[in-house]
């Protein structure tokens, strides 16, 4: 099939639509438990996920108080990622501090 044409420096096909899928996004989820410190939750927000002091302090304060607080929304590669990073930081730290991961 040559039905193929250029306009300006776009290829196109006659009668045909491509369509892109966006992939789902992915919410991460800090959770609290009774070990880990305000500070070290506060220092993995800024260091992993790029939160300002005053954003990092008020996604602390809802897994405290609420028992989880959403870190970001990414695509699935890099939520696994950061959750990853999460794991390893505290694990190294001695802190329980677990995230968890669900669709947005």
């Amino acid at each position: 099939m040559d039905d193929t044409g250029t306009h300006g420096d776009t290829l196109t096909r006659s009668g045909l639509e491509e369509k892109v899928r966006v992939p789902p996004l992915y919410r991460v989820l800090l959770l609290n438990d009774d070990y880990t410190t305000f500070d070290f939750v506060v220092g993995i927000l800024t260091a992993i996920f790029g939160k300002s002091v005053p954003e990092a302090i008020k996604i602390t304060n809802d897994v405290h108080k609420k028992g989880s607080g959403v870190c970001g929304v990414y695509a699935r590669d890099i939520a696994e990622t950061k959750i990853e990073m999460v794991a390893r930081t505290s694990k190294e730290a001695g802190f329980p501090l677990q995230c968890s991961l669900e669709e947005a």
